[in-house]
């Protein structure tokens, strides 16, 4: 595996190639946890905004923090379930169950998602899937699947296969152009939430739109799509920083791109 050893921070030592290796330990942590809380009778809460929680969340987060901390105490955190800022110029970025409706529901769609966030731009990333045993990582720059080189799709937007997480993410204007969206491409699909970028990277499939997300559920995906050669963006295609909207393009090549923005702009 082969990748930019450059430093992305003035004053920091460590390479890009550092930090990947550090997220895939992360990431080694975080799994053999995820595995043993998942499909157990896990007590489920409801967070203030509705959505569910378990002690798998936070002890994976926990341990996550961690360890940073230890490795690098002069970087920020920032993780779904304790939160956290931008404050400072090098912040990781953790989603450790990105899925918990899946999580919960035994299906093994469920990933944990990490990042490292550069002056507000994810520069390398991880996304595991502790069930099924698969890996992607990125850098911006180049993408990986189980050590092999990932590489996007250059199917057009008609044969084009469109993945969302859920139809009730959209709501109005939202819901109207995904549909509109929706009947122009080849095939669509629901569900995956992380996984379906991971097969986005490896070309498997080809677009997938979202609406309501949070930081924490896209910093560690635009690393691994770009790194694959494809283009993530907001509705208005501007590049994902921490300030997003909630709303997410993921392309699997820049024409195709183009004609995502172009039917949910119309």
């Amino acid at each position: 595996m082969t990748m930019d050893a450059r430093s992305p921070s003035a004053g920091d030592e460590a390479t890009r190639a550092d930090f990947l290796a550090f997220a895939h330990r992360l990431a080694d942590f975080a799994a053999p946890l995820a595995r043993h809380y998942f499909r157990t009778e896990l007590p489920v809460e409801a967070k203030a905004d509705a959505s569910p929680v378990t002690a798998a969340d936070r002890a994976i987060e926990s341990l996550l923090r961690a360890e940073i901390r230890s490795v690098y105490p002069g970087h920020g955190i920032l993780g779904e379930e304790e939160g956290g800022d931008f404050e400072r110029p090098l912040t990781w970025v953790i989603d450790p169950i990105d899925g918990t409706k899946s999580f919960i529901t035994g299906m093994p769609l469920f990933g944990t998602l990490i990042a490292l966030v550069s002056d507000g731009r994810p520069i390398v990333s991880v996304i595991d899937m502790p069930a099924l045993g698969e890996r992607w990582c990125g850098t911006g720059e180049a993408a990986w699947f189980g050590g092999r080189p990932a590489r996007t799709s250059d199917r057009p937007l008609a044969e084009a296969r469109l993945f969302a997480t859920s139809p009730d993410i959209f709501a109005g204007a939202d819901a109207e152009a995904f549909a509109r969206l929706s009947a122009a491409v080849g095939l669509r699909r629901f569900g995956g939430d992380c996984y379906a970028y991971g097969l986005l990277a490896s070309g498997h499939c080809d677009l997938v739109v979202e609406a309501g997300l949070q930081v924490y559920d896209v910093m560690a995906l635009v690393p691994v799509v770009e790194g694959a050669g494809g283009v993530m963006t907001d509705w208005d295609g501007r590049p994902l920083t921490p300030a997003f909207d909630g709303r997410v393009v993921a392309a699997a090549n820049a024409g195709l791109h183009a004609d995502a923005l172009r039917h949910l702009r119309a």
